[in-house]
């Protein structure tokens, strides 16, 4: 099993003593890359600050490799970390060329010239080293930040929203070559982002914030399949809730029928539960007697998204191939394909949508 590199123990931190952070738990292994996801406000930021030593800790620790680095009464200072950060707006010298930046760490390393030189070429600016930063684009900008955060060989690397100023396309780009001069190198990495698609492209384990709280630090998979709690199951990707009720540990009725999961839930038998349905949950099939009717629908490239009407007024959505085209208004038949099934007791109203509505997905783009 790897070594444990960065472990936060029972952490809490925040700004001119108003709390932000609560109890944060969490450990990330050698090699890996882990992700702080949450909506805006949520302390991924203030967390990320205090690993890098920018922010007291009020109760807990942070420890690096075994040391500690922060705790009530202890705090080493940021430079004496060997943590590496790459900053949301790049905070390149403007007045230094590609190279003279990315040396900016290591200047009186006698390996300079070496080390500059391997990670140009690294990240694929080999023959940009004598351009300045206003010479670049964005993305060889991130590069080169990049760089300069790896030239002291650290032993953390901190990236915080790095590619939030980025469009889309060189946004998921530079995410996946990133990932891969990471792990080419074996850099273990925490990344902040409100982003899931970029957390969930990029990182290993990803740890999902509300509030300050750490509501679940899981795999990307088990994030999306496996929800710990309500906010996880509507935080990650698309779904809608639906109210059932419970007829044995692995079985609820809903207004879809009979629906067997993969897993037995503690939960009392008879009991009124909310089932989570995302829409690779709910297939076409013609000829089923259960049917809905397309309110909505989404272009997404390769598939279309679906909104669907049931008979009771509920809404669920569905994805299709693209080419399998339908429009507005059209009833189909549907069966529910959900061994992965996704329960928690009863809260709240009846069929509560877990993501933004379908009009604003558009508009939403990339972010999450």
């Amino acid at each position: 099993m790897s070594e444990i590199v960065l472990e936060l123990n029972e952490l809490a931190c925040g700004y001119d003593d108003t709390p932000i952070v609560h109890e944060l738990s969490l450990h990330l292994r050698a090699g890996d890359i882990g992700c702080l996801l949450g909506p805006s406000g949520c302390g991924k930021t203030t967390t990320l600050r205090s690993i890098a030593g920018f922010e007291a800790v009020t109760a807990g620790e942070i420890r690096l490799r075994g040391e500690l680095l922060s705790s009530p009464t202890t705090r080493v200072p940021p430079d004496r970390r060997r943590i590496g950060m790459v900053f949301q707006d790049y905070a390149l010298f403007p007045h230094l060329t590609v190279s003279e930046n990315i040396a900016f760490g290591i200047s009186r390393h006698p390996q300079r010239r070496r080390i500059v030189s391997e990670l140009l070429e690294l990240v694929n600016l080999d023959r940009l080293g004598n351009r300045y930063p206003h010479e670049l684009s964005g993305g060889q900008q991130q590069r080169v930040a990049l760089a300069r955060a790896l030239a002291p060989e650290p032993a953390l690397l901190l990236m915080d929203e790095p590619f939030s100023n980025l469009d889309g396309d060189l946004r998921r780009r530079l995410s996946a070559e990133v990932r891969d001069i990471l792990k080419a190198r074996g850099i273990s990495a925490m990344l902040v982002t409100h982003d899931q698609s970029e957390a969930f492209a990029m990182c290993d384990q990803v740890g999902v914030l509300r509030e300050g709280r750490l509501q679940q630090w899981d795999t990307p998979y088990n994030l999306y399949h496996e929800p710990a709690t309500p906010f996880v199951a509507s935080f990650i990707g698309q779904g809608y809730f639906l109210r059932g009720q419970l007829l044995t540990p692995d079985t609820v009725q809903t207004e879809l029928g009979v629906i067997r999961g993969n897993r037995a839930y503690q939960l009392p038998t008879g009991s009124a539960v909310d089932v989570l349905l995302r829409p690779d949950d709910i297939v076409g099939e013609d000829g089923s007697a259960l049917t809905a009717t397309i309110t909505g629908k989404v272009f997404l490239g390769a598939t279309t998204l679906y909104r669907l009407q049931l008979p009771t007024g509920s809404t669920v959505e569905t994805l299709f191939p693209s080419h399998d085209d339908h429009p507005l208004g059209e009833v189909l038949g549907i069966r529910v394909a959900a061994d992965h099934l996704v329960i928690f007791a009863a809260q709240g109203s009846v069929n509560v949508s877990a993501t933004l509505p379908l009009e604003q997905m558009l508009a939403q783009g990339d972010s999450a």
